[in-house]
């Protein structure tokens, strides 16, 4: 009679300086992504209220090009949307790219916040002096 004795089986597991080493990968790793995330989330609020922005100044600015104000410098106003107020203003300068050219350059400028910054849009267009009839 033979004795055989048990076979024991190797158990694997990690090492503690295995476990140290995930630890600090992961303590390198999460705050870099959560910055990550932070910059992302910031450019796409700011890209989707610049793109209300933009709409807003197109229609502000047709507006005023029809009823005949934008001649009048100094106007401002405010348009909420989705409960997010976008403020405007609209600034009148000479056209100075062609002096022979007597235009104005009116620009609509739509101020906006987005996480405690502040941005803005601006739209701008030619226009010659209205004429007396």
């Amino acid at each position: 009679m033979t004795f055989n004795p048990p076979i024991r089986k190797r158990r694997r597991a990690f090492t503690l300086v295995e476990v140290l080493a995930a630890m600090l990968f992961m303590a390198i790793v999460i705050p870099v992504a959560m910055q990550g995330l932070h910059v992302a989330s910031l450019a796409g609020e700011v890209a989707q209220r610049k793109m209300v922005a933009a709409r807003i100044a197109n229609k502000v600015l047709n507006e005023l090009k029809v009823t005949g104000q934008l001649q009048n410098s100094g106007q401002s106003g405010v348009v909420l949307e989705n409960g997010l107020p976008f403020r405007w203003s609209v600034k009148n300068e000479m056209w100075t790219e062609d002096p022979l050219v007597q235009m104005t350059v009116a620009t609509l400028i739509v101020s906006f916040s987005a996480q405690g910054k502040s941005y803005d849009v601006r739209l701008s267009t030619l226009q010659a002096p209205q004429t007396q009839l």
